[in-house]
C-alpha cells in the first residue's frame, strides 16, 4: 500500500541519520567544552583540593592562568575570613559525604576584587567507589546580585515612603483637627462680641476684631492647604464625577470670590457660558480648583487691577480661562510655579501670604478627572491660568 503524503513526510532518508561519532571523538568533543566554556569557571581538585585542571573560564573569571594556578589549593579563591573559618575544608567534607556542595557566596579574583558566585562542589568516585578527586564549577553572579539589591533597596525605599506618607498624613489629619477646634472658637467668640453680645463694642474694638476674624481665616486657609495636599500625595482622594454645568461652575464661584476682589478693588467679570456646556468632573473639585485659579489671580493683581473669567469649548475639552492684569510670571519660572511650596518672590517681608500649594493642588486635582492646569504669562502684563475639563457630549 503507498504511503499518504503525511506518512511519507515523516521518514527521513537513510542519509540523513546521522551515526554516532566514535568514543574517541566525543571524548574530544566533551573536553573542548569543558575547556573553552567561558561562563563558567570548571576545574578539577585532587583529594586535598589542589587544582588539577583549569578551563578558558576559569582564567576570565577568575584572572589566573593555568601555569599560574595549577598546583595551588583552591582556597586562595575565598576571602581570608572564609579560610579562618574552615569553609573550604568544610566544603571538601560535605562534598564527600553527600557526593555534592553547593554555595553562593564571595570568592577573590587575582586582582584582589570580590564576585558574588555560585559555587558546586562535585566529588568524584572511580568505579570501585574510591574517592579520587573533586570537580569544581564556579559561575560569576556579582551582576544579578548586584540587580537584586538594587531591587530591594527601591522597594525598602519605596516602603518607607508609603510609610512616611501615611506617617505624615495621619499627623496632618490631627493636627488639622486639633488646630481648627481652637481656631473656630476664637472666630465664634470674635463674631459674638462684634456682635455686641457681651457688651457695647467701640468702633476700635471692631476694627480690632476685624483683624482677629482675618487672621483666623487665614490660619484655616493654610491648615486646609495642607491637608489636602497631604490627601492628594496619599491618594486619599475620592471624585463624585459626572455631567456638571460650566456655568454652574463659575456662578458658584463668583458668589465666594467677590468680597476678595471688593477688598482690594479689583473689576471681577466673567462672560456667560451656553447653558448646554457640560463638562465630566467632580464639581466640588471644579470649584475649588477656578476659586484657587481666581484667588491666586487677585492676589497677585494689584489694587485698581480686573479679573475674567471666562469659558470656551475646545474640541474634546471644556476650558476655564481666567485672565488677569497682575505681575506676571517670568518665562523661566512657568513650570516651577505648579511645584508645591514654590511662591515667586516671596520673602519674609512679602505682602502675598500662603503656602504655594493653591496651584500645585489645583494641577493634581484637575489632572485626576482627566484635565489639567495651565499658565501663560508675561512679566508686568497679566496672566492666564487655563483649567481645561473633558467636555460632555
Amino acid at each position: 500500500m503507498e504511503a499518504t503524503p503525511s506518512q511519507s513526510s515523516t521518514r527521513l532518508p537513510s542519509s540523513a541519520v546521522a551515526n554516532p561519532p566514535p568514543p574517541r571523538e566525543s571524548a574530544e568533543l566533551f573536553r573542548l567544552l569543558v575547556e573553552r566554556v567561558r561562563d563558567y569557571a570548571i576545574f578539577a581538585l585532587d583529594t586535598t583540593g589542589h587544582v588539577l585542571s583549569w578551563n578558558e573560564g576559569a582564567q576570565r573569571l577568575k584572572g589566573w592562568s593555568a601555569s599560574e594556578i595549577i598546583g595551588r589549593h583552591f582556597s586562595t579563591f575565598y576571602p581570608d575570613y572564609d579560610i579562618a573559618n574552615g569553609k573550604p575544608a568544610y566544603e571538601l567534607k560535605v562534598a564527600v559525604h553527600d557526593g555534592r556542595f553547593e554555595d553562593e557566596g564571595w570568592r577573590i579574583r587575582k586582582d584582589g576584587s570580590r564576585m558574588w558566585a555560585n559555587v558546586i562542589i562535585t566529588a568524584l568516585f572511580d568505579d570501585d567507589g574510591v574517592h579520587v578527586g573533586f570537580a569544581k564549577v564556579t559561575r560569576d553572579l556579582t551582576e544579578r546580585r548586584a540587580a537584586q539589591e538594587r531591587a530591594l533597596a527601591e522597594a525598602r525605599r519605596a516602603t518607607e515612603a508609603e510609610v512616611a506618607n501615611r506617617a505624615k498624613s495621619e499627623f496632618l489629619a490631627v493636627m488639622s483637627h486639633e488646630l481648627r477646634t481652637p481656631l473656630n472658637a476664637i472666630g465664634g467668640y470674635a463674631e459674638l462680641i462684634a456682635m455686641g453680645i457681651g457688651g457695647t463694642v467701640t468702633e476700635q474694638q471692631q476694627d480690632y476684631l476685624s483683624r482677629i476674624r482675618a487672621s483666623q481665616q487665614h490660619l484655616l486657609g493654610i491648615i486646609t492647604d495642607l491637608l489636602n495636599f497631604s490627601r492628594i500625595e496619599a491618594g486619599q482622594v475620592a471624585y463624585d464625577l459626572g455631567p456638571v454645568s460650566a456655568q454652574g461652575i463659575i456662578d458658584g464661584v463668583m458668589q465666594l470670590i467677590g468680597p476678595q476682589a471688593d477688598a482690594k478693588r479689583i473689576a471681577l467679570s466673567s462672560e456667560p457660558a451656553s447653558p448646554l456646556l457640560l463638562v465630566q468632573a467632580d464639581r466640588q473639585k471644579a470649584e475649588q480648583i477656578v476659586l484657587n485659579l481666581m484667588s491666586n489671580s487677585i492676589k497677585f493683581t494689584p489694587e485698581g487691577g480686573s479679573v475674567r473669567v471666562r469659558c470656551t469649548a475646545d474640541g474634546a475639552f471644556v476650558c476655564f480661562a481666567v485672565e488677569d492684569s497682575g505681575i506676571g510670571v517670568p518665562v523661566d519660572k512657568l513650570a516651577a510655579i505648579f511645584e508645591p511650596f514654590v511662591q515667586l518672590g516671596r520673602t519674609r517681608t512679602s505682602q502675598h501670604e500662603g503656602t504655594g500649594l493653591g496651584l500645585s493642588i489645583s494641577r493634581d486635582l484637575a489632572r485626576a478627572m482627566g484635565g489639567d492646569v495651565t499658565v501663560q504669562s508675561t512679566p508686568d502684563a497679566g496672566s492666564t491660568f487655563t483649567l481645561t475639563l473633558p467636555l460632555v457630549v
